[in-house]
């Protein structure tokens, strides 16, 4: 354990056993922010994510995540009554979900970069192009076993910075 009392991540081990670890739907959460012309920040999510992390528990520097959203699936919690929010970001004008239904993320490496902390490198594919990105990431926990399943499980949190323009999202974008 860690000084503030939660489990730590090294590149040696986890306290969970190796093996495929699926997201749990109801506990995971794809959120987006974009700047509103510096005004503000919109904030929206999509609700069909699914993630699978192969764990190597005795060195996670040898594990592999990949992640696959479906486009269609963005809620932008728009309130108002005049558009369809959700409509205009699924459209061709930004996510042409009808083109690329699904935005992927594959790593290639993962670095433990603090106690419960970490960078993973991957491909990111939107919008039919893919890039490589970085997502820093937060180990949350791992419980071995889980007091509702009673299986093993695993939480990370993770946070990645993209310019949709790279992926040939320019519409409004700024300067």
């Amino acid at each position: 354990m860690s000084p503030n009392n939660q489990p730590s991540l090294s590149a040696q081990s986890v306290d969970v056993p190796s093996g495929t670890y699926v997201n749990d739907p109801t506990h995971s959460n794809l959120l987006w922010k974009v700047s509103h012309f510096g005004l503000s920040t919109y904030i929206g999510r999509f609700n069909g994510i699914s993630a699978t992390l192969d764990l190597n528990a005795d060195d996670i520097t040898q594990s592999s995540l990949t992640a696959t959203v479906d486009t269609a699936s963005v809620d932008t919690n728009y309130p108002a009554t005049d558009k369809s929010f959700d409509d205009e970001i699924e459209s061709d004008m930004f996510l042409n979900t009808a083109e690329f239904p699904e935005a992927t993320f594959v790593s290639k490496s993962i670095e433990v970069t603090g106690e419960n902390t970490g960078k993973v490198t991957g491909d990111l594919t939107l919008h039919g192009q893919t890039h490589e990105e970085v997502m820093d990431v937060t180990f949350n926990t791992a419980l071995n076993p889980h007091p509702m399943t009673q299986k093993p499980a695993i939480g990370f949190s993770g946070t990645m910075t993209i310019d949709r323009t790279k992926y040939g999202i320019d519409q409004l974008a700024g300067p």
